[in-house]
């Protein structure tokens, strides 16, 4: 496991996709670069987590989608983490993403920023 970790919250979905691609496209460089990423989700940013959510995005020529971007965040092995109260809000269930997408307590983004070395917000 890494010595660092870092940790991404996103808040944006489909309402902001350019700023989405970037949460994605940069928790995924981090991962590669053996940083303990994760990305945490809340608000839209589950929206995309759905499976199959993000199979028609339209993009002009030469920009990464954001199917893309979130299949490059899991090869990279993103820890993708979508909040619990979030989730009951939108009608979210853990059958519903992408793998290896998990729901986790709402109270896990504390952890998680208490335990990283930094904090990003996207959105």
């Amino acid at each position: 496991m890494a010595d660092n970790k870092l940790t991404f919250l996103l808040k944006t979905g489909f309402n902001q996709p350019g700023i989405t691609r970037g949460a994605l496209m940069f928790s995924a460089i981090s991962a590669t670069m053996d940083v303990d990423t994760v990305l945490y989700c809340v608000q839209e940013g589950a929206d995309i987590m759905v499976s199959g959510a993000v199979e028609n995005e339209k993009v002009k020529k030469g920009i990464p989608t954001l199917k893309q971007r979130l299949q490059e965040a899991i090869d990279a092995g993103v820890d993708i983490q979508i909040c619990s109260a979030t989730a009951e809000l939108k009608g979210i269930k853990e059958a519903d993403l992408v793998k290896p997408a998990r729901i986790t307590g709402a109270a896990t983004l504390i952890d998680l920023a208490l335990d990283s070395d930094n904090v990003i917000c996207w959105g």
